[in-house]
């Protein structure tokens, strides 16, 4: 019986390369999978301590503030800290940006938008800073959770609602927070 060497070393390196990019091809899936994961438990996480009695009251002294307009009286910036804390981690691809518009953001978009308006309290702190970058990753964290409503509304057939108003009724059940 005679074998012919060539075909068996030819169908080795073709079997051999099928392995290769199936075992790089399940490493990526692999990752990918990983990667959603941990982006999922940070994201649930950051929930928690959203919803801890200390961030609590902090939302309710600072949605109390804006409302109020007693913009002299805001003490606690720990609420923007968070949200800038979650926009540099959104922005740097650690935490699934749909997951993060998911779980925060109705709250970016009312804090945001009250914060902008009808006073420009981060314009203000930027110039009083003399720091341009003061809350940036807050900013470029409303603008991705605006593009995902705007989007996500657009999905659903409907139209986009008055935000300023919104944002204020969203305030106003924050201002009520206990600290559970």
């Amino acid at each position: 019986m005679s074998y012919n060497w060539f075909n068996i070393a030819v169908w080795s390196l073709i079997g051999t390369w099928i392995l290769v990019v199936g075992t790089l091809l399940l490493m990526y899936w692999q990752t990918r999978t990983g990667q959603h994961l941990n982006s999922a438990n940070v994201v649930m996480e950051l929930r928690e301590r959203f919803d801890a009695p200390r961030m609590r009251a902090a939302r309710r002294h600072l949605s109390d503030r804006l409302l109020r307009q007693a913009h002299q009286d805001i003490t606690s910036m720990e609420v923007i800290t968070f949200f800038e804390l979650v926009g540099t981690l959104t922005h740097r691809k650690i935490l699934d940006d749909d997951l993060v518009w998911e779980a925060f953001g109705t709250w970016i978009t009312s804090y945001y938008t009250t914060l902008r308006s009808p006073v420009d309290l981060i314009a203000q702190t930027r110039v009083r800073l003399e720091d341009p970058l003061v809350w940036h990753e807050f900013e470029w964290l409303y603008r991705r959770v605006d593009e995902l409503d705007r989007r996500a509304v657009r999905r659903a057939g409907g139209t986009v609602g008055d935000s300023a108003e919104e944002s204020r009724t969203i305030l106003k059940s924050e201002s009520l927070l206990e600290s559970v």
